[in-house]
């Protein structure tokens, strides 16, 4: 957090510690400085927040691909073997009757990921054109987009529990598919994605419009 009032450049600027809240002052904010209060480094932006946010979400979008096509979950009954993926996985729980597991598993698996995906997107690009409108709603954008990150793991827990219940000897048994490496990953980039974005940058634009206003 900085005071963005005076030229950084050229005037003491007000940089606030993320780990005691401690206020520093400091001439120039782009190098780097610890507080004067917990020796914690801290910084105006995270480093190449953008690049970095960027580069997890576009290996997110890549791996979501096979965690889509192969198969999440493996069901071995009587010498048979079914997999299933996510959508076929959604849509055997709504023909059975189970459409509290079937709307858990859209949830975790279809919509959390994807809305994280393209709402950090989303809020990217808006940087990049320099939008100057719509800052408190895309910054309660991505808050929101943190939030529901931390129940994108929940599809794989199920899974989980799944295949230490289900175990009958040779009658049924229940294995996670090679899908579920692949969502795994999905999970962890965007969670990373979401870390490495700086919400600050939202901001920039409306305080440069601000300044030259002044």
């Amino acid at each position: 957090m900085i005071n963005n009032n005076k030229n950084p450049q050229t005037q003491n600027s007000i940089i606030v510690c993320h780990v005691c809240q401690k206020i520093n002052y400091c001439q120039n904010p782009y190098n780097k400085i610890k507080c004067i209060r917990c020796g914690s480094s801290i910084h105006y932006r995270k480093n190449e927040s953008i690049q970095k946010t960027w580069a997890y979400l576009i290996a997110a979008l890549i791996f979501y691909i096979p965690a889509n096509i192969y198969p999440i979950m493996t069901f071995s009954a009587f010498g048979k073997t079914n997999g299933d993926t996510i959508i076929s996985g959604v849509a055997a729980f709504i023909r059975s009757g189970l459409w509290p597991l079937a709307l858990i598993v859209f949830t975790a698996s279809i919509f959390v990921p994807l809305a994280k995906i393209f709402g950090l997107m989303f809020i990217l690009c808006s940087i990049k054109y320099k939008w100057d409108f719509f800052y408190k709603e895309r910054t309660k954008l991505y808050f929101i987009v943190e939030f529901i990150g931390k129940w994108s793991m929940l599809d794989v827990f199920l899974i989980s529990l799944m295949t230490s219940i289900v175990k009958l000897g040779n009658i049924a048994e229940v294995n996670p598919g090679p899908g579920i490496t692949y969502f795994a990953l999905v999970v962890i980039l965007t969670l990373f994605a979401a870390m490495s974005f700086d919400p600050r940058l939202i901001w920039d634009n409306h305080t440069n419009t601000e300044r030259n206003n002044s």
